[in-house]
């Protein structure tokens, strides 16, 4: 039958089949590069899973090859206390405190060599050695208290925090100033601290949140009416502001009248919240090397050189609660009644952040309140010092001293020119780009182009800390400078050459004292 003959119903099936046939290839083809794709997507997270494990395995395989753990990174000391310690006396607290150094010389001292009056080293665990607080008329790991001389009336109660790893020591130099003036001062060992790095591994803030509020409860019952302060160098300084945030809430804590801080941990970077799923996998696989951060010889007297994983989890934990904490308060009215602030920060700082200080405390406060202030020391604006800097923090400076949103009084102290090391100090108000200038008689000391850190407690006369060169068979950390070949030495090159002193700790030492209302002298 030719196509004429065809029906017109028959041409159009065949033309229907036909078109079937070929969708029906077509969609063979697009069923087949579908499958095709959806195969090279498994594939490709099949290799990237695959190579994230063994990207973790060769990283877990480098953290548990360092260093073997030494008796003092893994001592388990019973006699710390913790928030469930039952105690509720700030007595029973230093009683427990004798026990706990009591322990630690039968679980860590007694397990080490004991140096040789000829050889006596710089380990802080080894018996003799330089290194060794014992070694010392007084001890700087312990909780000091110092009442006013003769059974006189204290003039005020002041609360002395250290920071994460170090110890009472650090803020030392300011309280003995305090006392001199009549204070009855508390420098408070913080738990898990100023015994062996191994109490960083399992404690929690809420133990040091606890202790803390045993010695201002303590403080109050010592000082009656007068004036009550707290001091927080570092992760103290967060303790101080967690502390003045909780009393906003809760009426049977001793309020403080104002608050002085030093580098305080306000804020850290958010990466800080997975740091402790590298000692979770220790834990599950029984590494106990991966609970460190790093693993270091111990040859400071007064602060632990090796940093569990858990304290950086813990100031993570912190401060994450006060940020919290003025979240719920913003909108009380509460935060009316925050004492006041008088902070110092170095405008750099390897270990906290000045705009997180900013933005996670003085932009929290209430605004225009000329009470609380923030001082900042720049670095040396020498200009060769300048022209050898890998990044220059000015614009960070002015940011911060030009924010319109700045309510508070800001101080830096800064060079008065890029030809000269002395110092002026420009304060600014209100978001302005230009402070009003005062001259300071200060000058930056030779061959120093920062603060650090770790510097601002400390004195230039520090007996372990300053700038004294070390004498024959004596222990001064401040200005070891050794040099010679790379890989030698126990004290790294990066640690030797950084400032563990203030040249202006003079100008923080009478603002703060200015600040608690003491006189000059």
């Amino acid at each position: 039958m030719n196509e004429e003959a065809t029906p017109s119903g028959s041409r159009g099936t065949a033309f229907e089949r036909m078109k079937a046939g070929l969708l029906g290839g077509g969609g063979f083809v697009a069923r087949h590069s579908f499958t095709g794709l959806k195969h090279g997507l498994k594939a490709l997270a099949y290799g990237v899973t695959g190579g994230f494990v063994v990207l973790l395995v060769i990283v877990i395989l480098y953290l548990n090859s360092r260093t073997d753990l030494a008796v003092w990174h893994e001592a388990e000391l019973e006699e710390e206390f913790t928030a469930g310690s039952g105690i509720e006396a700030f007595p029973d607290y230093l009683a427990l405190e004798d026990r706990l150094f009591e322990e630690l010389d039968r679980e860590v001292y007694a397990k080490t060599r004991v140096a040789s009056p000829e050889k006596p080293g710089i380990e802080r665990y080894r018996s003799g050695s330089l290194s060794d607080p014992r070694h010392y008329e007084e001890n700087g790991n312990r909780t000091f208290e110092w009442k006013p001389a003769g059974g006189t009336a204290p003039t005020a109660g002041v609360l002395l925090l250290h920071g994460m790893s170090d110890s009472p020591y650090s803020l030392r130099a300011l309280g003995e100033s305090l006392h001199q003036r009549g204070a009855h001062v508390i420098g408070l060992r913080l738990p898990g601290h100023g015994t062996a790095p191994s109490g960083l591994v399992s404690f929690e803030w809420e133990d040091m949140d606890a202790a803390v509020r045993l010695a201002m409860r303590h403080l109050e019952a010592e000082v009656g009416d007068r004036p009550l302060f707290l001091v927080g160098y570092s992760n103290g300084g967060a303790l101080s502001v967690h502390y003045a945030l909780a009393c906003l809430e809760d009426d049977s804590l001793p309020r403080a009248d104002g608050i002085v801080l030093v580098s305080p941990a306000i804020g850290v970077t958010p990466m800080a919240a997975l740091a402790i799923w590298q000692s979770r996998i220790g834990n599950w696989f029984g590494l106990e090397k991966l609970a460190w951060n790093s693993i270091l010889p111990e040859y400071d007297p007064y602060k632990y050189v090796s940093f569990a994983v858990n304290a950086g989890h813990q100031v993570y934990r912190l401060t994450t609660e006060i940020a919290d904490d003025f979240d719920r308060l913003s909108d009380s009215g509460k935060l009316d009644d925050f004492p006041r602030v008088l902070a110092f920060q170095s405008v750099v700082d390897a270990t906290v952040s000045t705009p997180a200080l900013i933005d996670g405390l003085f932009a929290r406060l209430p605004p225009g309140s000329e009470e609380h202030e923030l001082v900042l020391f720049d670095i040396n604006r020498d200009e060769v010092i300048e022209s050898i800097l890998t990044d220059d923090p000015t614009r960070n400076v002015e940011v911060i001293a030009s924010r319109p949103e700045n309510d508070f009084p800001l101080t830096v102290l800064t060079n008065r020119g890029s030809k000269e090391g002395t110092l002026a100090m420009r304060q600014f108000r209100k978001g302005r780009r230009i402070g009003e200038e005062t001259a300071t008689g200060l000058a930056w000391p030779a061959g120093l182009y920062s603060l650090s850190h770790v510097s601002l407690p400390f004195p230039p006369d520090d007996e372990f800390y300053g700038e004294h060169r070390p004498s024959p068979g004596s222990l001064r950390l401040g200005m070891i400078a050794l040099r010679g070949e790379r890989g030698l030495l126990q004290i790294s090159a990066a640690d030797q050459l950084r400032l563990r002193w203030n040249p202006f700790y003079d100008h923080l030492s009478s603002r703060a004292l200015e600040f608690m209302g003491f006189p000059e002298g």
